[in-house]
């Protein structure tokens, strides 16, 4: 039987740290929501002391969510844990989460102590705290870099003052998986009352090994991870949820299980990535764009014939609806006839050969393949299309933003015209009202591709038809029109409704 392993998200405490990235009460109760869906089973809120925001930011996700343990951070000081514990008062299951630095740099150069001194203020603190909630955590700051012996006799005090879950951070990232798991191991086997209390693990990835040093933690005895939603963090990051959650879930011989409703990982990830302003790194695992693209050949073969051939994930477990084949001058055969498929164009024998043939001598001189490219390229075998082709596009201001665009749909010229709250939007609005897709624009970014008043700017749309999502891109100095270029090179990689087939 598999042991319970509790998801403890720092997202609204550790993530929200990263400069740039800070939400609003409204904006915090919205993740949090979205967290308790995903089956999160604690909280983080904040760290009540450090700000007016922060303290009502605790009151109100206390107020808004039911099933999670909402958790408040705290130094061991006595105003911290007091502050921590009004924030909580409307929790319906709080949690104090305090503690103190334990390494020889935290003792001696920031909080210029001794061990025994840092003992005494530990005990103090979850004493204090479990005046006030049951349910208390005790974290050893940069147990990563601490004397192991050292660190067993703090815990094993700080569970005998009573703490329920004790907290083995390696702050700095400084630890190697091996060394993360001896250092769950050793207090497994040296701490005389650790049975009475859960240990977590909190791992930083400043040396790329966060989620690597997390599971070994679990291996070794650990019972609770405290991650977040797409690793965000201080400097580096901290250990990714979705990254431990589906690492457990491929490996059935890591003896635990979670809560986490993993179909809803993609959508809360975008939702964090939105929130915050923060993009998601196209290799990102689990939720990066790329996580279920395959651009070579070998691979694109492989995955149309049977997925498991080159993924170990299904899309659909962590909500993506289904993988993506990305042509390249590396794509075989299989991948160009699956994206003429899709375009309602069947080519079989002599014909795909021709075409095969042409597409690749157009992919080595293009980037990027479009659904125009290709129906260029089959164009002698199919009678109509639906292409859209952006024709022209002009904007301007009199009080209030009017664009004007053209488009050439199946070859015949529309026009609409539209005000917005800006140029970007007035011209996909416009778009909109010709093409009427019945699409969600879910997620826009501009990339400065070179540097200066001149640069060049790449534009990434994502927009969805139902639950399925297409991708736009486009590159140009003209912000606006490198827009409506994406919309347009998104919508066009809606299939079509006919299919045409050629022998």
């Amino acid at each position: 039987m598999s042991d319970k392993l509790w998801i403890f998200d720092t997202t609204l405490r550790d993530g929200e740290q990263v400069p740039g990235c800070q939400l609003n009460s409204r904006e915090k109760i919205v993740v949090a929501k979205a967290l308790e869906e995903l089956g999160v089973d604690i909280i983080e809120a904040g760290f009540p002391i450090s700000s007016p925001g922060d303290f009502n930011s605790v009151v109100e996700i206390s107020k808004a969510v039911s099933n999670p343990i909402i958790c408040a951070l705290s130094r061991a000081v006595e105003k911290d844990i007091e502050v921590a514990a009004e924030a909580l008062k409307y929790a319906k299951k709080g949690r104090i989460h305090t503690g103190i630095g334990v390494s020889p740099y935290h003792i001696q150069y920031k909080l210029r102590s001794t061990p025994d001194e840092i003992i005494e203020r530990a005990v103090r603190a979850v004493k204090y705290a479990k005046r006030y909630v049951e349910d208390v955590e005790f974290y050893a700051e940069d147990a990563g870099r601490a004397e192991k012996d050292f660190l067993a006799r703090i815990i094993e005090q700080a569970i005998k003052a009573g703490a329920t879950v004790v907290n083995i951070p390696d702050t700095t990232g400084y630890t190697l998986p091996e060394q993360y798991g001896a250092i769950i191991r050793h207090l497994k086997e040296n701490v005389s009352n650790i049975d009475k209390a859960i240990i977590a693990t909190h791992c930083h990835n400043d040396l790329g090994m966060a989620t690597a040093n997390t599971i070994s933690g679990v291996q070794n005895g650990a019972r609770q991870v405290e991650v977040t939603i797409n690793g965000i963090g201080e400097r580096a990051g901290n250990t990714s949820m979705e990254e431990v959650v589906m690492a457990i879930k491929c490996h059935h011989d890591i003896p635990v299980e979670t809560n986490i409703v993993t179909p809803k990982i993609y959508e809360t990830s975008r939702l964090i990535s939105k929130l915050m302003n923060m993009p998601v790194q196209p290799n990102k695992a689990i939720v990066g764009r790329n996580a279920f693209a395959h651009s070579s050949g070998i691979h694109q073969d492989g995955v149309l014939k049977h997925r498991e051939n080159y993924e170990i994930i299904d899309p659909k477990d962590v909500g993506v609806h289904e993988s993506s084949i990305v042509l390249t001058a590396r794509s075989g055969r299989a991948a160009l006839k699956h994206h003429l498929d899709n375009l309602g164009v069947v080519l079989e024998g002599e014909a795909l050969r021709e075409v095969y043939e042409e597409f690749l001598i157009l992919a080595d001189s293009k980037r990027d393949i479009s659904p125009k490219d290709l129906l260029t390229l089959v164009g002698k075998y199919i009678d109509d299309s639906t292409l859209i082709e952006l024709e022209r596009v002009s904007y301007q201001s009199n009080g209030e933003i009017q664009a004007e665009v053209t488009l050439k749909v199946g070859g015949e010229i529309k026009k609409e015209t539209s005000s917005g709250n800006g140029p970007v939007d007035a011209v996909l609005k416009s778009i909109d009202k010709i093409v009427k897709p019945n699409i969600e624009l879910e997620e826009f970014l501009i990339q400065a591709i070179t540097a200066g008043s001149d640069d060049v700017a790449k534009v990434h749309m994502r927009i969805m038809q139902g639950k399925v999502p297409y991708y736009g891109f486009a590159s140009n100095t003209d912000i606006v029109l490198a827009s409506a270029q994406a919309f347009v090179d998104a919508l066009n990689k809606i299939p079509v409704k006919n299919k045409v087939t050629v022998a």
